[in-house]
């Protein structure tokens, strides 16, 4: 044979193979087209589906924006706020626990939520204790615990637990920090 004519059948061969079919006569990129076409659809609706939840639709569809209605009397964290009262203590400066010579201080002004106006009355008549309580917990404490927001969680929590046992059968619902300075 000559080169022409190998050159012939070497361009039939590639012809045949840039059209779809390899040399055993199956399409070349079958396999490859089976799975884009199921994996596309897929993830653009994985996709669309996360779009909806994200952006908050999907509450809305479901029906889980009406509002819960609450009845009076239950657990920590349920109380409606629109009734709420609040009564503000007196500013607290506290010099925390330290174990270099540096001193470090604490001031803070809190704010108490609470559930009724009958309550406000019983808590300014505990307002000596519930100051005594603060300020005995707050001098423990390091600079490092009041670091980041995990550290103010468990602040508020501490302060919440002590008023309310200082003002017990009274209800404090929260502790709202107003100003919070540490030097």
């Amino acid at each position: 044979m000559t080169d022409e004519a190998n050159s012939e059948e070497f361009d039939d061969a590639s012809d045949e193979l840039e059209g779809g079919e390899e040399l055993g006569g199956a399409p070349k990129n079958s396999g490859r087209k089976k799975i884009l076409m199921i994996a596309l659809p897929v993830l653009l609706l994985a996709g669309a589906g996360a779009g909806v939840w994200f952006s908050g639709l999907a509450d809305s569809l479901l029906g889980k924006d009406k509002p819960v209605e609450v009845a009076e009397g239950q657990g920590h964290g349920e109380e409606a706020s629109h009734g709420a009262v609040y009564f503000e203590l007196p500013q607290m400066l506290v010099n925390l626990s330290s174990t270099g010579r540096r001193t470090s201080f604490l001031k803070i002004v809190v704010s108490l939520e609470l559930t009724s106006e009958a309550d406000k009355a019983k808590l300014q008549e505990a307002l000596p204790r519930v100051i005594d309580n603060f300020q005995v917990y707050l001098r423990e404490l390091r600079v490092e615990d009041l670091r980041g927001s995990a550290g103010l969680y468990r602040l508020r929590e501490e302060l919440l637990f002590r008023v309310n046992s200082a003002v017990a059968p009274a209800r404090v619902t929260n502790v709202l920090f107003k100003e919070m300075l540490v030097q």
